[in-house]
């Protein structure tokens, strides 16, 4: 079963649905049941047409559901309005979807969640990683968001700034490797920097193309991955690189500074180094700080302690850890680098072995377990 192709299908499914008059939370859980259906039946029977097969299952599995409600609001003219068979009409509707969910009656946070998880095709786990609280939190949180919105009327989009946040967690659970849902999101930022003049939404779009720049190098043939400063530069993708840049330059000539042009800042300065150590590390450490002004994030500041580490030291970067939760994602991982950086081994290799037990994916806990293992190698000898 291909996972990816049922996730691109989604948002267009959805708003077919949508556009035919079906309210949003119940269209989204016709889709879903078309989703399980279509795992359940394509092994052994493939579709010519997986859209319209799924198009036709959702609408089906909605128009049972509405039957079974009691208001029963249209139900002959819905029965009506079902699609004809053969493919369906090619319209994206994933953006509009976007927006569309980040009601105004929704606080942003349950926006976000609600859109990850309906249109952009994550699992209720992706997203609690992603907002750093447990599952249950999250699959409470999605079910009150779909409370609020049921019945509501989807004809009053939500605010740009959710729509971004949206975006850029689905790049980030992309990036990740899990699913690969990157190319995706920069497509629609592409299209939301064509319609909409908002430094922000540029900001967001070369952060993107920074970050996705890199996405060749981050991982050897084997699959390991494989730290910024071990990557080979030569098959970083310049064309992606200089066209980053450009659009950040001219959304920061607008001096309307946000966190996501400060984050691409960042990865445009990585970029420009021609080696690691040539990476000017005094700036980086001056964009968190705005950064971190911007956002007052507990992760930007721990990103901050390892930029405050390779310009200042390693104590120095240990002493800007000291503030911060130990329990924060990836603070032993930080922590056991800047102490090998200080020469403290076995500090290092354990801290490595703790941040490797609760690392959020397979590939960045191989990662660790081998930096553990390689120090206390070292340590033997």
């Amino acid at each position: 079963m291909n996972e990816v192709l049922l996730r691109s299908l989604t948002p267009s499914v959805l708003g077919i649905l949508v556009r035919r008059g079906a309210d949003f939370v119940a269209a989204e859980d016709a889709v879903q049941d078309a989703l399980v259906e279509a795992v359940r039946v394509w092994p052994a029977d493939p579709p010519r047409d997986p859209k319209g097969w799924l198009v036709t299952v959702a609408w089906r599995r909605f128009l049972d559901a509405t039957r079974a409600d009691t208001a029963r609001r249209r139900r002959e003219d819905l029965v009506e309005e079902e699609p004809a068979p053969g493919p369906a009409p090619a319209v994206d509707d994933t953006l509009q979807l976007y927006f569309l969910c980040a009601h105004p009656s929704l606080t942003p946070s349950s926006a976000v969640a609600l859109t990850l998880r309906a249109v952009g095709g994550l699992t209720t786990r992706q997203i609690a990683q992603a907002y750093l609280v447990p599952e249950a939190t999250m699959a409470q949180r999605i079910s009150r968001a779909k409370r609020t919105v049921s019945g509501v009327r989807f004809d009053q989009p939500g605010d740009v700034a959710t729509v971004l946040r949206v975006l850029y967690l689905v790049f980030n659970e992309g990036y990740s490797g899990d699913v690969d849902l990157a190319a995706e999101a920069i497509r629609l930022t592409r299209q939301l920097a064509a319609a909409i003049d908002h430094p922000e939404v540029a900001g967001l779009l070369a952060l993107m193309l920074l970050h996705h720049a890199r996405r060749a190098a981050r991982t050897a043939p084997d699959g390991s991955l494989v730290p910024l400063a071990e990557q080979d530069r030569g098959r970083w993708d310049t064309e992606s690189i200089t066209e980053g840049v450009e659009i950040l330059q001219t959304a920061l000539a607008r001096d309307r500074l946000g966190e996501f042009q400060a984050q691409a800042a960042i990865a445009a300065l990585h970029a420009d180094a021609p080696t690691a150590e040539e990476t000017d590390w005094v700036q980086i450490v001056e964009w968190y700080d705005e950064l971190a002004r911007l956002t007052d994030s507990p992760i930007v500041r721990l990103n901050r302690a390892v930029a405050v580490g390779e310009a200042d030291g390693p104590r120095a970067g240990l002493a800007a850890l000291v503030a911060l939760d130990d329990s924060l994602p990836r603070h032993a991982a930080v922590a056991a680098y800047l102490h090998e950086r200080d020469g403290d081994l076995a500090t290092a290799a354990r801290l490595y072995a703790e941040a490797a037990r609760k690392a959020p994916n397979l590939a960045e806990r191989d990662h660790l377990t081998r930096q553990a293992a390689r120090l206390n190698a070292r340590r033997c000898h």
